[in-house]
C-alpha cells in the first residue's frame, strides 16, 4: 500500500474517501488513552496538524504498545474515518502498527510541550521535529519557491555567482579567508607578509559577502538577473540580527533607475508576503497563536498599504524632532540604527518606509551620485519589528566617476579592474538590491532572533550542528 502523507489525509480526505484503508508514516507527538484504547498523535512534517491514530488495545501486543512513546517513528495502516472526538475531522483506525524507531522517554528531550526557543537552539539536531520549527522550515521553503517563481514570471534569469571571491563588494573587511596554505608553516614574503602566491588561487581570496558585483555583469548581458545563495561575514557579533552564514537574494536589472528599483522592491516583497498568506496559513496561524498574536495582521497590513518613500535628510529631521530619547544620537551623516528605522516605521508613519538619498560617506563606492555631490541614489526598505530588510541603489554607470570614487576610497584598482571595464564597453544605467532571506523570514514567522529562522545557525563560537 502506497504511503499517504498526513497533509493529504487531513486536507483531501473527501478525495481519498472515508473508509478507505491508508498507510501513514510519521513520528509520535503524543500518546494518551485508557485500558481499552490508545490515541496516538502522528506527524510526518508535511503539515503542522497531527493525524489521530486510534488503536484498539485488544488487537495489539502489550509490549509493542509500551514502545510507542513521544518521538517514536511508526508505520500505521487502517481505514481513514470520520473522527468521533473533538479537535480533528478524520482519524485512522489502526489495523497494523510497525515501529521503525523507538525513543527512550527517559532521555528524549522533547517529551514536554512549550520548550523555549533558547533551549531548542541547544538541541539543533532535534529541533526540526517540533511544531514550531516545522512551521519555520515549511515557510522557509515556501518563500524560496516564491522567490524563484516571482523572478521567473518576470523573465529574469537565475545567476550563480561565486562563493569564493577576491573582491569585497561591501567594503566591510570582515571576511572569512579561504586558503590551502599549511597554517603551521605559512610561507612569507621577504617583507614578512603571507605569500599568497603559494596559495591555491595565487592570491588572497575569501568567502563572499555579496554576489552583487558579479550580478551586475549578468544584468549588463541578460537584461535582468537575480542571485540567491549563501553569503558570509566574519563579524564577531552575537546580536539577534546577525549570522556569520546567511542567504541573500540580489536582483540586478539593466535600464532600471532608482524609482524602478523601488517599485520592484515593493512589488517583490509584497508578492512574497502575499504568497505566504495564500499558501501557508496553517503554519502562520500556529505561529500567530503561539508566538506573535499580531503576525497575520501585520503581514496583511504590509500587503494592503503603499510604502512611504522618504529622503534621508527628511528622515533625520523627523528623528531630531521626535519625542523620544534614542540610545544612539541622531545627526545628519550617521548610518541609521535599528531603533531609528523602527521609529519611522512603527511610530511615525505606521507603514513600511523606503528611505533614499543617503550621504555618500556611509554607502558603497558603486552607488550613483546625486547632483548635490553629497548624497547617492541608495534605498533601504524598512519594515516593522525588523528595521532594514532590503538595501539597494542605482549603480554608477559612468566610467570616470566610478574610477574617481574608487580612488577616493583607496580601493586597489587591481581588485576591481574588471568591474570598471564594464563601464568602458557598452555601459548602461542599472539598479539592484539585496534582500536578506533570514530578515524576510523574521518578518513572516514573527520570530525575534535570526537564529530561529535558519536550520543550522552559524554564529561566533557556534558551528556544532
Amino acid at each position: 500500500m502506497k504511503r499517504t502523507k498526513i497533509i493529504d489525509a487531513i486536507k483531501h480526505y473527501e478525495e481519498i474517501g472515508l473508509g478507505t484503508p491508508i498507510s501513514v508514516k510519521g513520528w509520535v507527538r503524543t500518546k494518551r488513552g485508557n485500558n481499552a484504547v490508545a490515541f496516538i498523535a502522528l506527524n510526518d512534517g508535511s503539515i503542522v496538524h497531527n493525524l489521530q491514530i486510534v488503536a484498539d488495545l485488544s488487537k495489539f501486543d502489550e509490549e509493542l504498545m509500551k514502545k510507542i512513546t513521544t518521538g517514536a517513528c511508526l508505520h500505521v495502516t487502517g481505514p481513514l474515518v470520520e473522527s468521533q472526538g473533538k479537535g480533528q475531522v478524520v482519524e485512522v483506525q489502526a489495523e497494523t502498527i510497525e515501529i521503525y524507531g523507538t525513543a527512550d522517554p527517559e532521555s528524549y528531550p522533547l517529551q514536554k510541550k512549550g520548550h523555549s526557543v533558547e533551549f531548542l537552539r541547544e538541541i539543533g539536531h532535534l529541533r526540526p521535529r517540533t511544531n514550531f520549527f516545522g512551521c519555520v522550515l515549511r515557510l522557509r521553503h515556501a518563500m524560496a519557491f516564491a522567490i524563484h517563481q516571482y523572478f521567473n514570471n518576470k523573465g529574469y534569469f537565475y545567476l550563480n555567482t561565486p562563493l569564493i571571491t577576491g573582491s569585497d563588494a561591501e567594503g566591510a573587511g570582515e571576511m572569512f579567508s579561504v586558503t590551502t596554505l599549511d597554517l603551521n608553516n605559512v610561507p612569507k614574503t621577504p617583507e614578512g607578509k603571507v605569500d599568497y602566491s603559494k596559495d591555491f588561487f595565487g592570491k588572497s581570496v575569501s568567502l563572499t559577502v555579496s554576489g552583487q558585483l558579479e550580478g551586475e555583469l549578468g544584468a549588463l548581458a541578460l537584461g535582468g538577473i537575480y542571485t540567491f545563495g549563501p553569503t558570509f561575514r566574519a563579524e564577531n557579533s552575537n546580536t539577534p540580527r546577525h549570522l556569520a552564514e546567511f542567504w541573500m537574494i540580489e536582483p540586478e536589472v539593466a535600464f532600471n533607475d532608482i524609482h524602478d528599483n523601488m517599485d520592484l522592491a515593493e512589488d517583490f516583497i509584497k508578492s512574497l508576503v502575499r504568497y505566504a498568506l495564500e499558501n501557508n496559513m496553517d503554519d502562520l496561524q500556529f505561529l500567530n497563536d503561539m508566538f506573535d498574536k499580531e503576525l497575520i495582521e501585520r503581514m496583511k497590513f504590509v500587503v494592503e498599504n503603499d510604502f512611504i518613500r522618504l529622503g534621508y535628510t527628511e528622515a533625520i529631521d523627523i528623528l531630531l524632532k521626535a519625542d523620544k530619547k534614542f540610545e544612539f544620537p541622531v545627526k545628519w551623516g550617521i548610518d541609521l540604527q535599528s531603533e531609528h528605522e523602527r521609529y519611522l516605521v512603527e511610530n511615525y508613519f505606521k507603514k513600511p518606509v523606503i528611505l533614499t538619498d543617503y550621504p555618500k560617506e556611509i554607502k558603497a563606492f558603486y552607488m550613483k551620485m546625486n547632483e548635490d555631490g553629497k548624497t547617492v541614489r541608495a534605498m533601504d526598505v524598512l519594515f516593522p519589528k525588523i528595521g532594514e530588510i532590503i538595501g539597494g541603489s542605482e549603480r554608477e554607470e559612468d566610467y570616470e566617476k566610478l574610477k574617481q570614487r574608487v580612488a577616493e576610497l583607496h580601493i586597489p584598482e587591481k581588485d576591481v579592474w574588471w568591474y570598471l571595464e564594464t563601464r568602458k564597453f557598452g555601459s548602461a544605467p542599472h539598479s539592484g538590491f539585496g534582500l536578506g532571506f533570514e530578515r524576510l523570514l523574521l518578518f513572516v514567522t514573527g520570530m525575534s532572533n535570526i537564529r530561529d529562522v535558519i536550520p543550522f545557525p552559524r554564529t561566533p563560537q557556534n558551528a556544532e550542528f
